[in-house]
């Protein structure tokens, strides 16, 4: 069973949790190549089942939006993906908008949960959440 962790983004335990696997090749691919970062301004949202992170989506709170960038899921695991998403859903502020750069082939799941398209690149698509 996935459960969904959430870290502060300078916390002990994300790094024990995320560090191994953003070593990765594969996992770095997936992301384009584009280094995972973090700071004190993230809350990290982590799928872990047993012992094996299965995702994570890092949201950077900004003055007056939060924005999701640069997250991963194993195998493109829809289930997983969406488990997160009405996480970070549930935890939003409501007087923040949230944001997020998507990868083209998950905007799918994120229409589903209320979001629309304002911005489309090759392969990220600039979504917004509808209040």
């Amino acid at each position: 069973m996935t459960q969904i962790i959430e870290l502060q983004g300078t916390e002990k335990r994300l790094y024990q949790l995320v560090a191994p696997l953003v070593m990765i090749p594969e996992v770095l691919k997936q992301n384009y190549n584009y280094p995972f970062r973090t700071s004190e301004s993230f809350v990290w949202f982590v799928a872990v089942d047993g012992k094996e992170v299965v995702g994570f989506i890092p949201l950077e709170y900004k003055k007056r939006e939060a924005v999701i960038n640069n997250y991963y899921i194993r195998n493109n695991n829809a289930e997983v993906l969406k488990a997160l998403l009405e996480k970070v859903i549930a935890k939003m502020d409501k007087d923040k908008y949230l944001s997020s750069v998507t990868f083209v082939e998950h905007q799918e799941i994120f229409k589903e949960l209320g979001f629309s398209v304002e911005k489309e690149w090759k392969r990220y698509v600039k979504m917004n959440k509808e209040n």
